[in-house]
């Protein structure tokens, strides 16, 4: 199972680690040991674009700025994340949470074909 961005935007580095860790977390709690012999889950979205902090009082000419944060740009349709090992009713709960810390709906897919 996967979840798939439902329109193009950005998301922050900080976004995509809170889903990462609700995704598991729920999957920790609702499976116990067996999602660590048997889940994995993959992250298919990079944070790879900094974001400058400005410096105000800065002279001109020189570059004096620090990266604040890191986005990653996501397109329409494309993989956010990848779960395997687990069953229909977690990965719909997983998902579910995911996009409660993404700020957007993540449509649920298995293979080719879309869930929800």
């Amino acid at each position: 199972y996967g979840t798939k961005s439902c329109r193009a935007g950005r998301l922050s580095y900080r976004a995509i680690e809170a889903a990462r860790r609700a995704i598991i977390g729920h999957f920790h709690r609702a499976m116990s040991g067996q999602f660590r012999r048997n889940g994995k889950i993959w992250v298919r979205v990079l944070a790879d674009i900094p974001i400058p902090e400005n410096l105000h009082r800065s002279q001109n000419g020189k570059r004096k700025r620090k990266s604040y944060g890191w986005i990653a740009r996501v397109s329409t349709g494309q993989i956010l994340f990848e779960m395997d090992g687990v069953s229909l009713s977690n990965a719909r709960q997983a998902a579910t949470l995911a996009a409660h810390k993404l700020c957007r709906q993540p449509s649920l897919f298995s293979g080719r074909k879309l869930i929800s």
